[in-house]
Parts: structure tokens; C-alpha cells; sequence
């Protein structure tokens, strides 16, 4: 394929559904190159139908960590250099504390928190010398206070917010700004999955955020768009709460 000469190029984990879709959505409406990476072909395919001309879809796991020197490799080859980079594929595990094996920990660690380190690593090392250079990390309600039954989730996260100031203030002398957004509850399919019919949960959620709601993915694609050009330029290491005040509600 002929390499694609459009600026600026992104790169959004977990794109074809949910939080990653709406934030490509956005991207792509205001002339961001955008490419969506994923597991589903079917999600992709559809969003890409979905985001027209400016989307590119590519199948990757994210958990073969070996594997993103040459996915980044292609990327560059086929595209350009990716100059935003967006940390959204994530998993969860809803289980009792005493139930979650070695095997459960370690497997939402290495999605959650190695992947994000190894593709980060792997996108800076071939990211522009000059211009506008992002990453975005995705974190969660659960890195701000304990809930119940999310313990690999919750350890996960807060790896998230802590690397986010490390990679900021590793990289941001060359230039390379590191932000996080961390959601409160929002309308997706995995919060529908830890929601849908425990109505104590759902009310416990409703009932401490202020604004009453939940919240859609389209908030969380305004602030990655706002992390990802120049208005937020001198803007680097933050973690910001896209919740609806529940991080500060009662």
C-alpha cells in the first residue's frame, strides 16, 4: 500500500468499540489520520465503514508483546509515523478477591499495564523529532477508591495514572506530552457487563455522582481531543476525571 502522507497520524488500542470508537470518531472528524487497532475483525471492519476515508484498521493482539516491534514497523512502513498515541484496550475481571487465580491477575496486568508500556515504548522510538507528539492513557474510576470484586482492574489502573507521570516526565523534554483520562461510569458495553442487573451497584453509582448520569463515550473523546492538538500544549503528567464530579461526590 502507498504511503499515506496526511499529518497527523493516530493510533487508538481497543478502536473498534466503545470508548476507542467514539474517540476515533472524533479524531477523525477533525482531520486526524486515524488508525484503530483490535482484536474483533467484525467491530473493526464495521468502524471502519463506519469513520470513512481517513480510518485504517489493522487486527493485532496486543498481549504479544514481541510482536509490536514489527507492527510499528508496518504502521510507519504503510502510514507514516504515528505522532498520537491512545492507550484504550483494556480488560476487566469481575470475581470475588479470594476466587482470582495467579493466571486472572497476571493476564489483565499484562493487557492493562504491559502492553501499554511495551507499545508506548515501541511508538516513541519512531515518532517524529518535531511537531505535536501525544500519548493519551486511558485509567478508570477504580484507581481513585476501592470498589469490590475489581482487584486486578483496580491494580491495573493504577499502575496506568502512576506510569502516565513517569512517561511525562521522561519524555516531555523531547517534546513527547503524557496525559491520562481517567472515566468515571460510562455507557459501554463493560460497564453494561459490571452494571446490568445488580441494581445496588448501578444505584451506588448514580447516587455519588453529582450530575446524576452516566456518562457517554463521546465526553471521554472531547478531553483525548483536547490531550491530543495544541490547546493543550503545555499540558503534561495530568490525570484528568471525566466523571460527572464522582470522584468528589458523597
Amino acid at each position: 500500500m502507498e504511503k499515506k502522507k496526511k499529518q497527523p497520524i493516530a493510533l487508538v488500542t481497543g478502536g473498534g468499540s466503545g470508548i476507542g470508537l467514539a474517540i476515533a470518531r472524533k479524531f477523525t472528524e477533525n482531520g486526524i489520520h486515524t488508525i484503530i487497532l483490535g482484536r474483533d475483525p467484525d467491530k473493526l471492519n464495521a468502524a471502519k465503514k463506519n469513520l470513512g476515508p481517513l480510518c485504517e484498521e489493522i487486527r493485532f493482539d496486543l498481549d504479544h508483546l514481541s510482536a509490536l516491534p514489527g507492527l510499528l514497523k508496518e504502521i510507519t512502513n504503510r502510514f507514516g509515523a504515528v505522532n498520537i498515541l491512545v492507550n484504550n484496550a483494556g480488560v476487566n475481571l469481575k470475581k470475588e478477591f479470594r476466587e482470582v487465580t495467579d493466571g486472572e491477575f497476571q493476564q489483565v496486568l499484562l493487557t492493562n499495564v504491559a502492553a501499554v508500556f511495551a507499545l508506548s515504548r515501541e511508538v516513541v522510538k519512531k515518532m517524529p523529532e518535531t511537531g505535536n507528539r501525544s500519548i493519551i492513557n486511558i485509567s478508570s474510576m477504580a484507581s481513585r477508591y476501592g470498589i469490590p470484586k475489581v482487584i486486578a482492574y483496580t491494580a491495573s489502573k493504577s499502575a496506568i495514572e502512576g506510569m502516565t507521570r513517569s512517561m511525562a516526565v521522561d519524555l516531555s523534554p523531547q517534546g513527547i506530552r503524557v496525559n491520562c483520562i481517567a472515566p468515571g461510569f460510562i455507557e459501554t458495553e463493560m460497564s453494561s457487563k459490571a452494571l446490568n442487573g445488580d441494581q445496588e451497584r448501578m444505584q451506588k453509582v448514580l447516587s455519588r455522582t453529582p450530575m446524576g448520569v452516566l456518562g457517554k463515550p463521546e465526553d471521554i473523546a472531547d478531553a483525548a481531543l483536547f490531550f491530543a492538538t495544541d490547546a493543550s500544549r503545555f499540558i503534561t503528567g495530568v490525570v484528568l476525571p471525566v466523571d460527572g464530579g464522582n470522584s468528589i461526590g458523597f
